[in-house]
């Protein structure tokens, strides 16, 4: 298992590349918290769109990606294929997109700052990011492996992602934006 950092502001020590992936991976998971901000527990669990999908449940689906993905990077616990998942197992991916009665803002935060903090620290002490990792069988992937650098790249690209469902839900909950 590769080491990872624990330096408190990695993006203070790098240049080109990783500081390029850590700049743009901190603005998306800046903008995706950003829409929480002044809110209750009971708001960030609402769901005013016709989605399922919450405030609350966004930040912990992201935070359960980015730590699946840096686990298998890492080669620790490696992502389930989508063939061996259980009934438990999709339970657990359902709830990952909703605030279960023991969640809280403060919480949901602070497991996201968490992960984080540990994929920050690894993206500024990994060896090599055109190292590969082998991709779980899901039908959403046509490749059987990506660099880390794309994986980093999936990362950024999926918070950015659910950065723009949360600014949508956060303007339906109070008419805040997160921009303009």
């Amino acid at each position: 298992m590769a080491e990872i950092s624990t330096l408190s502001d990695p993006m203070t020590s790098l240049s080109g590349e990783r500081a390029d992936l850590l700049v743009e991976l901190a603005g998306a998971r800046h903008f995706l918290r950003f829409t929480t901000r002044d809110l209750s527990d009971a708001q960030l669990a609402a769901r005013p769109t016709p989605s399922e999908l919450c405030l609350g449940g966004l930040i912990k689906h992201v935070t359960s990606v980015e730590r699946g993905w840096t686990d298998l990077i890492l080669g620790g616990k490696s992502m389930k294929d989508f063939d061996d998942m259980t009934e438990e197992d999709f339970a657990r991916r359902v709830d990952e997109f909703r605030m279960l009665p023991d969640d809280t803002l403060a919480g949901i935060l602070a497991a996201y700052d968490e992960v984080a903090h540990r994929t920050d620290g690894m993206v500024a002490t990994l060896p090599d990011l055109d190292a590969t990792c082998e991709l779980p069988a899901a039908p959403w992937f046509r490749d059987t492996h990506w660099s880390i650098r794309r994986v980093l790249m999936h990362i950024s690209a999926e918070t950015a992602q659910h950065a723009g469902h949360a600014d949508i839900i956060r303007e339906a909950i109070d008419g805040a934006k997160s921009m303009g």
